[in-house]
């Protein structure tokens, strides 16, 4: 117990210390508290007006709290002086200050969204202050393990992680205890408690984690020896146990799968979903290069053998995923994914070369190459915003030329309606860049290309989208899509109109309007039985229920005039999307703006989405 109750007032005075330690890094942590306090304050029509600013001081100062920790270690590691800890600490504030100006100045945008009215901070600005970020958070690492002959990468980065574990575990229990003392106040004491107090009891919490985060790092201070040091780098028993036991043995089965999709692949050929197979690549290029990382220092056969094979077998699985990744910018160009693959996929081949010549001296290399990647990848050009951009303009050129629907910078409608294979590349290009946000597009393309009627009216056929395998093959012959066509409808002497579909909550499956009639108070309800998804319309006069209609006869009869086939989008006429119903008080028009019903023989199973448009409402004499 004493042990335990020691370990816990060494935690709470490193926080206490950490003032003293690094405090720009604190002073820009609790900025970062107080602007969210702000936020929670003020109620969303009142913080509207100063969301970009905000966010800004948000940005900024969550990269000064970094920042700081970088420099002040570095000043400390390597000078111990009053002059550079007092330097150190003075740019720590001058990188939040020079942050929040360049983001206030320069980086606001409008969404192209009606109900955006003001400015936000853009996304690539805000990645540069990510990447930013994550550079200066990688630089502590490095900086942290320094002497030599004291700490090295491997065991700086495990300490970071220990101590960031730590703080966590910390300021979760902070929490949870804090708000249940005041949710038992609420309870017994004060029932009109504003759920606010819960929140900032949340950014309390999350401030005193930094603290302890900061807090329990070793002193920095260069010719000073602190024995926390040993003790924040040392691996706990069951770590060691957790990585040579369970983890390794992971990392070694996943290795196996993937060769042995390497060699089904030069059988059979490629037929894995480019997405499914980057999630994995990056999972495991990434988990493959930690765990390398985490167990340097083990003397165990198996981790020396994860170690001599992890390098080997990544070359060879890396060599197979560029295969794919050229398939990819063959069939669709360079886009999004298919951009941040390739950085993960130099990442991961640079440092499989790097860890089979030099073995656990390589970390260093291998977190500069990231922090290198990381900054290409938000700058001018040839990051990740702009070159996909600049690849699918290229295509989408070379598409329209190609049909003779760009001339002289012109855009033309279509002589001819391309063949399908053209209509779908021309369709995910345009898709692509027009909702690519911020990006700099050629004069001709059309910023509203994006909508289906700009779309035909410009280039004088529908929208076409290739259907993905894995939902062919799953869905061939048992699926049925309809969407209301597009023609005028006689709503003859209905008074109300009500639209359902932008009450619907996609969560809950449940939607509410309430109005006032000439015979008193009306409440609709719209109500989806989430394991079949079929709805059922409720209507309620002053209390008193009217109408309960369920859709399985609806859904009959669609099913009758439109069997499940091979799940192409199908249009369809009025009097199939919708649905009168009388009741002695009221009749009801209903319009659907989209039915889908999908079979699953696997499962035995039967799925419904019934989308509502609009309902329209006339009382009865």
């Amino acid at each position: 117990m004493n042990v335990f109750i020691l370990s816990i007032s060494k935690i709470f005075k490193g926080a206490v210390k950490a003032f003293q330690t690094f405090p720009a890094a604190i002073a820009n942590a609790l900025a970062f508290a107080i602007v969210t306090m702000v936020r929670i304050q003020l109620d969303w029509p009142q913080q509207e007006a100063y969301n970009f600013l905000l966010n800004c001081l948000h940005w900024a100062f969550a990269l000064g709290a970094v920042f700081s920790l970088t420099v002040i270690t570095l000043a400390q590691s390597r000078y111990n002086t009053a002059r550079a800890f007092l330097a150190a600490n003075l740019l720590g504030a001058a990188a939040a200050a020079v942050t929040f100006l360049m983001l206030y100045l320069f980086s606001g945008t409008t969404p192209g969204l009606s109900e955006f009215r003001y400015l936000v901070v853009s996304n690539l600005a805000a990645a540069r202050v990510s990447m930013a970020i994550l550079v200066s958070l990688i630089a502590f690492i490095y900086l942290a393990g320094y002497p030599k002959d004291k700490s090295d990468f491997a065991r700086s980065f495990f300490m970071t992680q220990k101590a960031l574990f730590i703080a966590l575990i910390y300021g979760l229990v902070i929490e949870g205890g804090t708000s249940g003392v005041a949710g038992a106040i609420e309870a017994l004491l004060y029932q009109g408690m504003s759920e606010k107090v819960y929140m900032y009891l949340a950014t309390f919490s999350g401030f005193l984690a930094f603290t302890i985060f900061a807090g329990y790092f070793p002193d920095f201070r260069r010719g000073n020896t602190d024995e926390q040091r040993e003790l924040a780098q040392k691996q706990p028993r069951f770590i060691e146990i957790l990585f040579e036991y369970i983890m390794i043995p992971l990392a070694l089965a996943l290795t196996v799968v993937l060769l042995l999709w390497a060699g089904k692949t030069v059988l059979s050929g490629m037929g894995t979903s480019f997405m499914m197979l980057s999630g994995i690549a990056t999972a495991y290029t990434a988990g493959g290069i930690w765990l390398h990382i985490m167990v340097t220092r083990y003397e165990s056969g198996l981790a020396k053998f994860y170690r001599r094979v992890y390098p080997i077998a990544a070359l060879v699985i890396l060599a197979f995923e560029a295969w794919a990744l050229l398939i990819e910018l063959q069939k669709a160009g360079l886009k999004m994914a298919s951009y941040s693959f390739s950085v993960f996929w130099v990442i991961a081949l640079v440092s499989a070369v790097l860890l089979i010549v030099f073995k656990a001296k390589a970390h260093p290399a291998i977190a500069a190459l990231t922090c290198a990647l990381a900054v290409f990848s938000v700058l001018p050009v040839v990051g990740y915003q702009a070159l996909p951009v600049s690849s699918q303009v290229n295509r989408l050129e070379t598409l329209l030329v190609s049909q003779g629907m760009l001339q002289d910078g012109q855009l033309l409608p279509a002589a001819s309606v391309p063949e399908p294979a053209v209509r779908e590349s021309i369709t995910d290009a345009v898709g692509y860049l027009a909702n690519a946000r911020d990006a700099k597009l050629p004069a001709w393309f059309d910023q509203h290309l994006g909508d289906n009627r700009t779309f035909k009216a410009r280039l004088g056929f529908e929208p076409a989208w290739p259907q993905p395998e894995e939902i062919l093959r799953n869905n061939s012959g048992i699926v049925t899509i309809l969407f209301l066509s597009s023609e005028a409808i006689d709503i003859g002497d209905y008074r109300w109109a009500v639209d359902m579909q932008l009450n619907i909550d996609n969560y809950k499956g449940q939607s509410s309007v309430t109005f006032a009639g000439d015979k008193g108070l009306y409440r609709l309800d719209w109500a989806i039985e989430m394991q079949t998804g079929i709805p059922t319309l409720k209507i309620d006069l002053d209390d008193r229920l009217i109408l309960e209609q369920n859709f399985k006869t609806y859904i009959d009869r669609v099913v009758s005039a439109y069997p499940p086939g091979n799940g192409q989008p199908t249009q369809a006429p009025f009097k199939d999307m919708s649905l009168q119903i009388e009741t002695p008080e009221v009749t009801v028009l209903l319009i659907f703006s989209n039915v889908e019903i999908r079979l699953d023989p696997g499962r035995d199973n039967i799925s419904y989405w019934l989308n509502p448009g609009a309902l329209y409402l006339k009382e009865k004499p």
